[in-house]
């Protein structure tokens, strides 16, 4: 069954064809550990764990890679500002050393996992950290050096843009190869011989390695060119990103590759769009930056949020609402009763839907159509058991966990207000305990008492 992408790597639809039969090399920018992920970081990471779904449910064997930047991401994506890491230190008054920074990163890396984990996300192949592989920056450099692509300025070594004819035209939406007036607007440091020149080594002489071009850090676009070398050679299968990385880190990361090896950096690019709130893209920077944290605490599934990012197209802006994720909720518990209901792993499921749906999903990852077929499966006339066997078989696309009932997240202030409330009863203090039901109503919690005890189940506020 055929497999298309939209490749922004000449902005059309394309068979996908590997370059080894049976084999994909997948390579993800993945996060800047400086703070907790938000959601809109999460949403491109659920499309790509989508796409390497289909691609073994197709039965390729694939090798993800998904890099942890804990070095060298400079506050505006470019070659100003600060380092990421170092502000994040500066902020929790550490002190600023490469082993503070390494603790910092690690700590960030562990509850990114946990999100990762909460939401169904399969664990890459390989998660390398950019610190780990300072030599093979260097290396990169040296090369690029050696191939007259590179000069020094008063603060580090840069790109040469100019010995690159093609520079900026690889991929659609790119910056292109005119200079314009939003291009001469980035010219900040005045060294530089073209505002499109980048940083390939930032010296500083009181934290970082040592190179041959003075102590110091490299820089954000060539540790993914250095890891992507690493851990495949010079040349892969498919590099994925956010929308955002077009313009400025993928054009770079394309630039310093193919100028390095003479190959095609990676022969499918994949770009996923923004996830907004009120028209305002979710950024750190921008302070609403929602995290799976705020989401369990206000009681919903880590699922239903996945559930939520699949009913939008992976290149579609998707606005997120709490209304949105309650109603996410309500469907991912109604699929998961059905797809629970009578299951039996004995039972084969209905090959003919399972084939509608990795069609619908092999049309450029088009996750809402897969879960329109979901939908028609959910709703049709299979029996119970086949129904069952059928939506879990396709879970393994959809990573939604069916088959297993979805259980209410309890924020701990919550489960303490309902504990207290089980002590007045067992007090016979009941005003006390009708007043807790109250507070706790208020909050969004219904308490259920029941033959098995109190819980609670949450309600529009």
């Amino acid at each position: 069954m055929a497999i298309r992408f939209y490749n922004t790597a000449g902005g059309e639809m394309q068979d996908f064809v590997s370059m080894v039969p049976g084999k994909v090399s997948m390579y993800h920018c993945g996060p800047t550990v400086y703070g907790r992920a938000h959601i809109g970081n999460l949403r491109t990471y659920i499309y790509w764990d989508i796409l390497r779904r289909l691609l073994e449910f197709e039965g390729y064997e694939v090798n993800q890679v998904m890099n942890i930047t804990d070095v060298g991401h400079l506050t505006d994506d470019g070659d100003e500002g600060e380092d990421k890491m170092t502000k994040a230190l500066i902020k929790e008054n550490k002190p600023l050393t490469l082993e503070t920074m390494r603790e910092l990163a690690e700590r960030n890396t562990k509850v990114f996992f946990e999100d990762m984990q909460s939401i169904g996300i399969l664990q890459p192949t390989s998660l390398p950290r950019a610190s780990d592989h300072i030599a093979d920056d260097i290396a990169l450099i040296t090369l690029l050096d050696n191939h007259g692509f590179t000069y020094q300025t008063s603060d580090g070594v840069y790109f040469d843009s100019s010995q690159d004819k093609s520079y900026g035209t690889k991929l659609k939406g790119a910056l292109g190869v005119r200079e314009s007036s939003d291009d001469q607007q980035r010219i900040v440091n005045t060294e530089k011989k073209s505002p499109r020149d980048f940083a390939l080594w930032k010296k500083n002489e009181s934290l970082g390695w040592e190179s041959p071009w003075g102590k110091g850090f490299p820089g954000w676009h060539i540790e993914c060119s250095a890891m992507c070398s690493a851990h495949f050679g010079p040349t892969l299968d498919i590099h994925t990103g956010g929308k955002d990385h077009i313009a400025v880190h993928h054009t770079n990361e394309i630039a310093q590759s193919e100028n390095a090896f003479g190959l095609p950096l990676a022969h499918y690019w994949l770009h996923s769009n923004f996830l907004t709130i009120n028209d305002e893209k979710i950024a750190k920077s921008a302070e609403n930056g929602i995290t799976m944290g705020d989401i369990e605490e206000k009681g919903y599934s880590p699922k239903a949020f996945r559930y939520l990012m699949l009913t939008a197209h992976y290149r579609s802006e998707l606005s997120f609402s709490w209304e949105s994720l309650e109603s996410a909720q309500t469907a991912l518990d109604r699929l998961s009763d059905i797809a629970s209901e009578e299951y039996n792993e004995s039972i084969p499921p209905d090959k003919e839907s399972i084939d509608r749906c990795v069609i619908a999903l092999s049309n450029d990852l088009n996750t809402p159509a897969l879960m329109s077929e979901v939908w028609s499966i959910a709703r049709g006339d299979l029996t119970a058991t086949v129904k069952s066997s059928t939506l879990v078989t396709i879970d393994r696309l959809l990573g939604l966990d069916l088959g297993a009932r979805t259980v209410l997240v309890v924020p701990q202030r919550i489960q303490e207000l309902l504990n207290e409330r089980n002590d007045a009863r067992s007090r016979k203090d009941f005003e006390h305990a009708d007043t807790l039901r109250n507070h706790l109503l208020e909050l969004g919690y219904e308490v259920i008492d029941d033959a098995n005890g109190s819980k609670v189940k949450r309600v529009r506020t």
